[in-house]
């Protein structure tokens, strides 16, 4: 199980918030307010938000341009991952990742089962690492998105959480996943005595 390092300090990051929608405008979407408000009451700064209809296209423009700033380390995106026709997000992301985080979307939807039971596997969340900055997918409901910060983010984006966490991945100056850094390498081990003999 997770936990909180003390000695390890807080470290703040840029993150954008992306809502993908055909029909929500800044005054009906709640999903980027709940994700706007989580962030930032965790001591994260919200770079960038925008709204983008559900359109391959239109997604990764603004995922590619956010990824190549130096402020922002995280982007949410928040709709389009049901199945419907109009559900491109996932399609729009995967072909950007350098690296998916798999892990990500699998544990979105066993979270979730407590909540809409088997119809979490028409959820297709899905995350991945697009030069040095972390993508977020997830379903386009508050309580989805409260889902996927509560139950995972906002652990997940706090430097102190043990024995790992995804800042390493965009901060340079961080160091890393502790557990590993206590573990000698392989090459440092040192040789068993009857090795020598």
């Amino acid at each position: 199980m997770a936990h909180v390092h003390a000695r390890t300090p807080f470290a703040p990051l840029g993150i954008a918030v992306l809502t993908v929608s055909d029909t929500r405008g800044f005054d009906e979407d709640g999903s980027g307010d709940l994700l706007s408000a989580r962030l930032t009451d965790a001591g994260h700064m919200l770079v960038e938000r925008h709204i983008v209809p559900d359109d391959i296209y239109r997604i990764r423009a603004v995922v590619s341009k956010w990824v190549v700033r130096d402020d922002i380390q995280v982007v949410l995106v928040n709709g389009g991952t049901g199945f419907t026709a109009r559900d491109t997000t996932p399609e729009a992301l995967a072909p950007l990742f350098d690296k998916a985080i798999d892990g990500y979307g699998e544990l979105f939807r066993h979270l979730s089962l407590a909540d809409i039971g088997t119809s979490t596997v028409q959820s297709r969340a899905v995350a991945g690492v697009i030069d040095r900055t972390l993508v977020f997918a997830m379903p386009g409901s508050p309580k989805a998105c409260a889902t996927a910060w509560d139950g995972i983010l906002v652990e997940q984006l706090d430097a102190r959480t043990r024995p790992c966490n995804f800042v390493a991945m965009v901060l340079p100056h961080d160091s890393g996943c502790v557990t590993r850094q206590a573990e000698p390498l392989w090459e440092d081990a040192p040789v068993p005595a009857e090795a020598d003999a």
